[in-house]
């Protein structure tokens, strides 16, 4: 059964994220995310409800193949022309979605990631973006920005933004070599890290530093609480389910 964890953004927009749902399978009841092994048929099933509850057709639900990539896709009306293989190659290795068109719901998938939804008030233009620490360490907030900026000439102070579910600083516990890499991109380790037995590196943190470096107000970022790896029975934890399991989508549409 479809659970949402909606946002609120703008009246003009619609932003959630997608629940686990209710049983002790990898999969539960709700997964629309068809590379991560469930099965076609419940992929389906699930597009088909959440299509429904948004009020658009299979169409106009946009999925990428994330790859732990800074690979950015705009969709546009000549998308929709395109050949199921040619959309296919299209989303195939992108981490980050933008969209201007009504109607059209993009989203990115996470099972402990950091999701990242973005609402541009001025020009009506919204983006997600899937931050796993290889994402974040690679700037890939920063690069949705500036391509915004490039492609649509956006001013970054009219953006609102919302961190969505993902792993806490507390569950997320890494190797030196991961801190280190952190380190050498430049990011604040003090701001974003901590050591217990080990180093603990906090990426919704490191995300929202992106976005207040990028230009973004801060009181225009939400930041939510919630710790997929504590709250696995809620949300998709690949920490705690292993890759072989459902994942989270995260999602935003501009109204019809």
């Amino acid at each position: 059964m479809l659970q949402l964890l909606k946002y609120n953004l703008s009246d003009d927009i619609i932003a959630f994220s997608t629940k686990r749902g209710g049983n002790n399978d990898n999969y539960d009841s709700f997964n629309i995310t068809h590379y991560c092994g469930d099965s076609d048929k419940h992929v389906t099933e699930c597009r088909v409800e959440l299509c429904k509850n948004l009020g658009i057709s299979d169409n106009e639900l946009v999925v990428p193949y994330q790859t732990h990539s800074t690979n950015i896709v705009s969709i546009e009306k000549e998308f929709f022309l395109l050949s199921n293989e040619e959309r296919q190659q299209k989303l195939y290795g992108v981490d980050a979605i933008v969209t201007n068109l009504k109607g059209v719901c993009i989203g990115v998938s996470t099972a402990d990631c950091i999701p990242i939804l973005l609402y541009d008030k001025e020009n009506h233009i919204v983006v997600a973006i899937h931050a796993g620490w290889r994402g974040t360490v690679q700037h890939i907030v920063s690069n949705a920005i500036k391509y915004l900026k490039d492609k649509y000439y956006i001013n970054p102070q009219n953006i609102i933004a919302v961190i969505c579910p993902g792993i806490s600083e507390e569950a997320f516990e890494v190797g030196d070599e991961v801190y280190e890499t952190f380190y050498n991109r430049g990011f604040d380790m003090n701001k974003i890290s901590k050591r217990y037995n080990k180093w603990h590196i906090n990426l919704k943190e490191a995300n929202r530093v992106e976005l207040l470096n990028s230009g973004v107000n801060q009181e225009n970022i939400q930041v939510c609480t919630i710790c997929t790896y504590t709250n696995f029975k809620d949300y998709f934890s690949a920490r705690r389910l292993g890759i072989k399991s459902g994942r989270i989508f995260n999602g935003i549409m501009i109204k019809q």
